[in-house]
């Protein structure tokens, strides 16, 4: 079995969202045991991942810093977050894969996604990142080109683009590690956005792509058969948060975007994986399911969490 797992941020910050060195760390190790036992039992795996608290956090100290170093653009921010969390999954997969006696080897790709030069998101950015700024500070920023927006009490945040992924520039490279028998990470915080100018070359552009929807991509790009999106419930649930709250179990790709139709998921955190998962069925993978981390292996199994498969 070949399949993606995309993780979600709970791996990889402390239990209450915290992203110091250590509590990333012991996140890390903790999900790499569970990714291990799947690989023990024979899967080939892609694993991607969340890097929402890591880029936050470097964009402060692009803002703390910028009167001593040049400010690194968001694009360079997505792919130094790749690389450090790569590492921090290669040591604690390393280990765990030794303690199971199992042969595969982890290796870490760093990771380009393609995305349109005239996806709307650019002309409308959507996605909020990084820290509450206080309105001053805000429009001092605004004045560099940068686009901030109110929020309320809690003060102004940078707004980006948040467009379609396209392509996974490198999943070549990722099919050929697979192939080989590696275990690979790669298009963390889904992938560095590039775009394609009028003279061929790639660009990187500030925007932050979904990272399950480019799981869903990067899944087909290597021919994965199963897609499991790893969050911090065990399933999708229909009218969350109410006492009529129903989680959903199997169900097709039919059937999901219907109950998505009638607004039970929000955009901002269940909604793109549900579209992910349907995406990914839709389009030829085998299943596809949304569970806890703790839950993957039978999720894989189709024996736990929201499933996601045809009829």
């Amino acid at each position: 079995m070949r399949a993606v797992i995309a993780l979600g941020g709970n791996a990889m910050t402390g239990p209450d969202g915290t992203a110091t060195s250590e509590d990333q760390r012991l996140a890390v190790t903790a999900a790499m045991a569970a990714v291990a036992d799947l690989v023990a039992d024979g899967a080939e795996l892609v694993l991607t991942h969340g890097n929402g608290p890591q880029v936050g956090n470097l964009l402060v100290k692009n803002e703390l810093a910028a009167h001593l170093v040049p400010p690194m653009p968001l694009d360079w921010c997505v792919a130094q977050t790749q690389a450090t969390i790569g590492m921090l999954m290669l040591n604690a997969l390393d280990l765990a894969l030794a303690e199971r006696r199992a042969v595969p080897r982890p290796a870490v790709v760093v990771t380009r996604t393609l995305v349109g030069r005239d996806d709307p998101g650019f002309a409308h950015p959507t996605k909020p990142i990084g820290r509450y700024l206080p309105e001053p500070q805000a429009r001092r920023l605004a004045a560099h080109g940068e686009v901030w927006e109110s929020r309320g009490q809690r003060g102004w945040r940078r707004m980006v683009a948040s467009p379609e992924p396209l392509e996974i520039m490198d999943a070549p490279a990722v099919r050929t590690l697979l192939d080989a028998g590696f275990v690979v990470v790669c298009a963390g915080g889904g992938g560095v956005p590039v775009v394609r100018g009028a003279d061929g070359e790639l660009r990187g552009v500030p925007a932050v792509i979904d990272k399950d929807l480019a799981a869903a991509v990067l899944a087909r790009a290597v021919g994965a058969e199963l897609l499991v999106i790893a969050t911090d419930v065990d399933q999708a649930v229909r009218d969350f948060g109410t006492p009529s709250a129903t989680p959903i179990g199997r169900v097709t790709p039919s059937e999901l975007r219907a109950i998505a139709a009638e607004g039970h998921f929000a955009s901002g955190s269940m909604g793109p994986k549900v579209e992910a998962t349907i995406r990914f069925v839709e389009e030829g993978g085998h299943r596809a399911a949304i569970t806890s981390l703790e839950r993957i292996g039978a999720a894989a199994r189709g024996e736990a969490g929201t499933v996601v498969q045809r009829s």
